[in-house]
């Protein structure tokens, strides 16, 4: 039998404190000797779309793997569309179906936030700015809020009115563009589309950190070239990073599973610049694919059907 799982269903499984645990205890298990490397095959569409598959998600201790598709259409609500597949590790048979917008938006939401509280400046009066308000920097949002306390936040987005809402749920204020965001914020989360940077080293100042979760695919650029020159550069994984093409080899410092092992000491000048660019890994699906299924099975969230039948 196979359970599926809805966005509404996944709503009601997850919360951020127990998806921050699952999270980090992936980044620390995951080496850089991982047997079976993640795979991303991306394929552009004849209409104005991509599919993407990432596969295999596998983690030590969790005998399952999962492997998702995906489609892209900017423009669209939601933009990402598709399923998360878990299969069990001992026979293959398919556990679950799950929305995969959301789990993507968690897992890439509160992965993005480790990787901020891990590299940006502490500081109960740090000002948090949001460039991009859709799902992911709404997760990123939840996330950096359960793992650290901050100032005020601030927000821009192209769609003036989803600003505003995201503003008004966050306790927040609206600020005109991507620029005035980098001058009044401590900490910049961007989660756009961009195809050109939205912010150079001139728009930065020392001191400062941004996640951008715009390196995941081709032809998205959120930060000028000088800037990741100047900055330490993190990623989560340096092969997808490599191969997504985005960032190149040289660009890279080091990744976040170092940091957060103490393999690398992150960011050790108060007045260095940081960037963390992930580009989202296959095990972290499974790490909340795997969470939300345990938890559906003990509560009996979702509807069980066979697909064999």
């Amino acid at each position: 039998m196979t359970r599926l799982l809805t966005r509404s269903d996944l709503g009601s499984l997850l919360e951020p404190s127990a998806c921050l645990a699952a999270l980090r205890a992936g980044f620390l298990a995951v080496g850089a000797g991982v047997a079976i490397p993640g795979q991303r095959v991306r394929t552009d569409l004849p209409f104005d779309g991509t599919a993407t598959a990432l596969l295999p998600g596998l983690l030590p201790g969790i005998e399952a793997y999962t492997v998702k598709v995906n489609s892209k259409f900017p423009g669209a609500r939601p933009a990402l569309k598709g399923v998360l597949c878990l299969h069990s590790g001992a026979d293959g048979e398919l556990l679950a179906l799950l929305d995969s917008a959301t789990v993507t938006a968690w897992r890439t939401g509160l992965a993005a936030a480790l990787g901020t509280d891990a590299l940006a400046r502490a500081g109960e009066d740090a000002v948090v700015g949001v460039i991009g308000a859709g799902a992911q920097a709404e997760l990123m949002v939840r996330g950096l809020g359960a793992l650290r306390s901050y100032g005020q936040l601030v927000v821009h987005d192209a769609d003036f009115e989803r600003a505003g809402e995201f503003a008004v749920r966050h306790g927040g204020r609206v600020l005109g563009s991507a620029k005035e965001i980098a001058s009044a914020a401590d900490v910049v989360l961007l989660s756009t589309w961009s195809r050109t940077p939205l912010l150079s080293l001139a728009d930065t100042r020392q001191g400062q950190h941004l996640t951008s979760l715009g390196a995941d695919e081709p032809g998205k650029r959120e930060l000028a070239p000088e800037l990741l020159d100047e900055a330490l550069v993190v990623v989560d994984d340096r092969q997808l990073v490599e191969a997504v093409g985005v960032l190149a080899a040289t660009d890279i410092d080091t990744t976040l599973g170092d940091v957060l092992r103490g393999d690398h000491p992150g960011r050790v000048d108060a007045g260095a610049r940081s960037v963390y660019a992930p580009v989202g890994m296959p095990w972290q699906d499974l790490a909340l694919a795997w969470l939300a299924y345990e938890r559906a099975e003990r509560d009996g969230v979702g509807r069980r059907v066979d697909l064999l039948g």
